[in-house]
């Protein structure tokens, strides 16, 4: 009898998927917020409307299927960095109080959802009243993530290069950790969760922002397209492959 699941295996190609939905989110957030001067509240509202929108078709879904729970990921990421930003530019309180709150926000579901379940294992889950925490501590995270990122660049005053490169060797001492040591590897998982997103928001950033600075001034809807592009064929790979387990 298959274990029943609904959502990802944490395999290499799950954190490359991750990385290219958090570039994703970062520029078609900002696609919106910022190119099509649409503002950070109706960038919340047109994202949250998405969010919910794919989260309802996955929770009520009886399996674990690729571009579903994938469409969830881009939301949370987009809707991520909505919420982030509005926070930070258009609340004011800063890119330091936001990611005090977003993270106060992620530990208290986590704790939560340790107290339910008493686990926070990320694989399988099938049941929808924890598939439900694994969401919203995936969308803290990701907003999270956003916030840390625009903190490297616009508080510590890092170039977008530089704030990729250094949140890449934090993933990359996370990995190390995860296959030399004996720490938790439900921290470990969270961590390298939370980590992976400012990577894609630098990277984005890099892609997007003027070359005067230190983007490649890419264009949001070009940077969008090719992460599109890219996940899609992910996600078409990640269908063959659970097709060829299932037999």
């Amino acid at each position: 009898m298959k274990t029943l699941n609904k959502v990802a295996e944490i395999t290499l190609i799950f954190w490359l998927m991750k990385i290219i939905a958090t570039t994703l989110g970062e520029t078609l957030g900002d696609f919106l917020s910022m190119t099509l001067n649409l503002g950070y509240a109706i960038g919340i509202g047109i994202t949250a409307v998405f969010f919910l929108t794919v989260l309802l078709i996955q929770l009520f879904s009886k399996k674990y299927i690729p571009v579903f729970y994938w469409l969830v990921i881009i939301a949370t990421t987009t809707l991520g960095t909505e919420i982030s930003d509005f926070m930070d530019r258009s609340l004011n309180l800063g890119y330091t109080l936001g990611s005090i709150i977003l993270f106060t926000l992620l530990i208290t579901t986590l704790l939560l959802w340790y107290n339910k379940f008493k686990n926070l294992s990320v694989f399988p889950i099938y049941k929808k009243e924890k598939e439900l925490f694994y969401w919203i501590a995936i969308l803290f995270s990701n907003s999270l993530g956003t916030a840390f990122g625009d903190y490297l660049s616009d508080v510590i005053g890092m170039s977008y290069l530089n704030g990729a490169l250094v949140t890449a060797s934090i993933i990359l001492i996370v990995v190390l950790l995860h296959y030399f040591t004996k720490i938790n590897q439900i921290i470990l998982f969270w961590t390298a969760f939370i980590f992976t997103r400012p990577f894609g928001a630098t990277f984005g950033d890099f892609l997007t922002k003027p070359i005067s600075k230190g983007g490649l001034d890419l264009g949001t809807l070009n940077a969008s397209i090719v992460s599109i592009v890219l996940i899609g064929i992910l996600i078409v790979v990640s269908h063959k492959r659970l097709k060829s387990i299932n037999g």
